[in-house]
């Protein structure tokens, strides 16, 4: 199995890493403390194609795969998190089953606007009584003569600020355990959704979090995606691949830390000499690299999978388990590295140590993300 990049993908990496460089992280403070995406930021991105990335080229995206994505959002995720999860969950949690599941009609309507940019997506699946167990969700859709009748709420929507469509998890049958769910395509301007808190957050601050809440919100009828009652593996296979997007966002993010702590062990003098000449420092940043450079190709591997039509299920939890734990381990040791000036918000550790945190936390705890993979085992 060779991960590494042919010469296209290569050169696309530089691309975005030169844009990320440049465009990306000289906002990246702003943004987190004014808890703001900038239209002008989402616009740059769509100019440089990256909303698109994995849609085909007959509506109008890039056709690439599992590994182009994930190496985008680890790129911008090292200049930003908060944007990197903007495309992240764009394209996992959106494009990917639309891309699966929905008929040519729904493909053709939503994927070129998606593919542009125009559109952005996002998934509603939590509900505050609903989280890791995703077959406790309340929300209800029923099929009536003018369509389906939709009531319930929403939570920790990630893009819910942006996105003009998404795709909803609703009980239609429940009285059904396993077949009790289904899958819709919801417009954002339906009549009886409207948006509710936008949550105030420890970290990826810059991307949005939303509440919905559905007041007997009728869509159409053929806006049901895949078949009725399928909702619980549509999520699933939803999850699975979104585990490789957000272990490729703390994959850059710990690779941020390793960057921004190298450089200041090499430059802050202690006792007249580079802190990076002690042995303990020079195990930090070790341990980080060797952490981050597994993580990589635990990402890669669950991509190349992914790409090649294999079981990635427990690939995907590998990477999202380990590269989420090293992300987090990364972080603190940078802040301890650069010692008091880490706690402050004038160096970009500080930011990085709340945006790590999250990727332990979505598209699946570590918790559950263990119990995914002894279940693949036993």
């Amino acid at each position: 199995m060779d991960f590494e990049f042919d010469d296209d993908l290569r050169m696309l990496q530089e691309q975005v890493s030169d844009f990320a460089a440049k465009v990306v992280a000289p906002g990246a403070e702003a943004r987190d403390h004014a808890a703001e995406m900038p239209q002008e930021l989402i616009g740059q991105l769509a100019d440089m194609g990256l909303f698109g990335i994995s849609i085909p080229e007959q509506y109008g995206g890039a056709g690439l795969g599992c590994d182009a994505s994930s190496m985008i959002v680890e790129e911008i995720s090292k200049a930003c998190a908060g944007t990197g999860v903007l495309l992240s969950a764009h394209t996992s949690l959106c494009v990917y089953p639309i891309m699966a599941y929905g008929s040519d009609v729904q493909k053709q309507k939503y994927l070129p606007g998606m593919a542009t940019g125009e559109t952005i997506g996002c998934l509603s699946l939590t509900e505050p009584g609903s989280g890791s167990d995703v077959g406790a969700a309340s929300c209800r859709a029923e099929l009536q003569s003018d369509g389906w009748h939709i009531n319930g709420t929403k939570i920790f929507v990630t893009n819910g600020k942006e996105a003009e469509v998404m795709v909803l998890l609703a009980v239609t049958d429940p009285n059904e355990k396993k077949h009790g769910l289904s899958a819709f395509i919801v417009d954002k301007n339906a009549p009886g959704l409207r948006t509710g808190k936008l949550e105030k957050k420890l970290g990826i601050r810059c991307s949005s979090t939303a509440e919905f809440v559905f007041e007997d919100c009728v869509i159409p009828e053929e806006s049901l995606l895949g078949e009725k009652g399928h909702g619980l593996r549509i999520a699933l296979s939803i999850l699975n691949g979104g585990r490789i997007g957000i272990a490729a966002q703390a994959l850059g993010i710990a690779q941020a830390c390793l960057s921004e702590a190298t450089q200041y062990a090499n430059t802050r003098e202690q006792f007249s000499r580079p802190i990076g000449t002690f042995q303990a420092i020079q195990n930090k940043l070790a341990d980080m690299a060797v952490e981050i450079e597994a993580a990589r190709v635990l990402v890669y591997r669950a991509a190349w999978r992914k790409d090649n039509d294999l079981e990635y299920v427990q690939a995907g939890a590998m990477a999202k388990l380990f590269a989420s734990e090293a992300c987090s381990k990364a972080a603190n040791h940078a802040v301890q590295i650069f010692g008091g000036y880490g706690y402050c918000q004038d160096y970009p550790v500080e930011r990085l140590l709340r945006d790590a945190k999250i990727t332990e936390l979505y598209e699946g705890t570590s918790e559950i993300h263990r119990i995914v993979i002894a279940r693949s085992l036993v």
